[in-house]
């Protein structure tokens, strides 16, 4: 219920801040607007002011306005209707939902770099290895711990961020990759490989396992259940684990990794208690990971790796959002370009279910930054969908207005009308596509079988 309610309050805003833009600009132009409603369907409640009924419609995951006279081919009746206004009018109108999501975004982020931004350190440092699990791609590469990734795709001298995103661009995939070991470089190519595609990915599956600090992992706290084995060999808060059977590891990531590697054989950890080594023989045991899942675990909470807090001035807030929002964009652009080429699926396209999840998961983590971050990336996608040239969307409908105007006359009606029937059964069909494949990502088929 809770995704359910995170779900709708972010999609409204989206919404309310598109429909707002075709509103305020139409009101601009003279246009009368008939009704703004959030939602669509059966309207629950509003008000009326002016020529304008304000409303909550039934369903709301979306929202409209309509203007008088904007039926397509709709002879105008009144200097008030949409028609009745130059093309150029009515191209600012469609417009102005679009950018309006981008001003959002802009906004959104420009507000989280000036109150409290808060990163974690090692996503935008160099893309140095903690850790390179056994039976890996990146293991088969050679790669080894403590080497740096120089090349990534098309990415010289990456951080983790770029790693990260680069990967999630060739799912299935061979990328060029180099790195430097013992001073040398190395190129090689990576196959990123992910088995349930792009929401099944991540760097720890792929066998790259960021540096998240240059300090050992530091013990937070100790679970109370005598039965786990850190509890047992009396490790303590506030103990760094200097070293693993030798190895020197800085997350917590890294250090499970290993654990799966030695499949639960005991470990030599050397402890670090205030200054004081402290050998410490331990056997791990196997924890739930709360997803059905199993992995080897010591039973100790970590100190979290550190962060940057950042509050920026106005002019470098904005600049700082401007290269986020533009990274985002760019991004989509490109996902889009490999889904035509065929390069990514369209089963890693996500619908309200799926982007109800992201909600509540960026939601629960800690700091701003990740539900801003997420709202200001859903933003821009809205934006930049609702521009594809395609009829019913704001993009079709500028597209239609472009070529009237180079025409000088308007198009066959007929014409229009069938192009926008087909374009409406296509978005449908989109639309069950995109949400069959929320519905396979949950495994409800997979609990269905016998």
């Amino acid at each position: 219920m809770s995704t359910i309610i995170q779900l709708g309050i972010v999609l409204g805003i989206m919404v309310l801040v598109h429909e707002f833009g075709h509103f305020a600009v139409a009101k601009l132009c003279g246009i009368r607007v008939e009704t703004f409603s959030i939602g669509f369907g059966k309207r629950l409640f509003g008000f009326k002011r002016g020529d304008t009924d304000y409303r909550l419609s039934l369903l709301p995951l979306g929202g409209y306005v309509k203007m008088s006279g904007d039926n397509p081919g709709e002879a105008p009746t009144d200097p008030g209707d949409f028609n009745a206004h130059p093309r150029w009018q009515r191209v600012l109108v469609a417009l102005a939902g679009p950018f309006a999501n981008f001003i959002l975004a802009l906004a959104l982020m420009t507000g989280v770099s000036m109150l409290h931004n808060e990163v974690q350190e090692y996503i935008s440092s160099p893309a140095l290895a903690d850790y390179i699990p056994v039976n890996t791609p990146a293991s088969r590469s050679g790669i080894k711990s403590g080497d740096l990734i120089v090349h990534y795709d098309t990415v010289e001298n990456p951080t983790w961020d770029q790693v990260e995103i680069r990967s999630l661009l060739n799912i299935n995939q061979n990328i060029a990759f180099s790195y430097m070991h013992d001073g040398q470089r190395i190129d090689t190519k990576l196959f990123v490989e992910a088995r349930g595609g792009a929401d099944n990915f991540s760097l720890d599956k792929l066998g790259l396992i960021p540096r998240m600090q240059n300090g050992p992992v530091q013990v937070n706290s100790v679970s109370g259940e005598e039965r786990l084995p850190a509890a047992r060999a009396g490790m303590e808060a506030g103990d760094k684990i200097q070293t693993i059977d030798g190895l020197q590891l800085h997350s917590v990531p890294a250090l499970l990794a290993y654990l799966q590697d030695t499949a639960g054989k005991p470990v030599s950890l050397v402890i670090n208690r205030s200054g004081t080594l402290v050998p410490m023989n331990i056997t791990p045991v196997l924890g739930d990971a709360g997803d059905g899942t199993k992995y080897y675990q010591l039973g100790f909470r970590p100190v979290q790796p550190p962060v940057k807090v950042e509050r920026l001035p106005f002019t470098k807030a904005v600049a700082a959002s401007w290269e986020y929002n533009k990274k985002g964009s760019l991004l989509i652009i490109e996902v889009m370009k490999r889904m035509f080429t065929r390069q990514v699926s369209v089963r890693s396209l996500s619908g309200p279910i799926g982007i109800g999840q992201q909600i509540h998961q960026a939601a629960s983590m800690p700091g701003w930054m990740p539900i801003i971050g997420l709202m200001a990336y859903i933003s821009i996608n809205l934006g930049i969908f609702n521009l594809l040239p395609i009829p019913i969307l704001d993009g079709g409908m500028i597209l239609f207005l472009l070529v009237e105007s180079l025409l000088r006359r308007d198009l066959n009606q007929q014409l229009k009308e069938r192009v926008y029937q087909v374009a409406f059964v296509c978005i449908l069909v989109f639309a069950a596509m995109v949400i069959f494949n929320d519905i396979s990502k949950l495994g409800l088929f997979t609990k269905l079988r016998p």
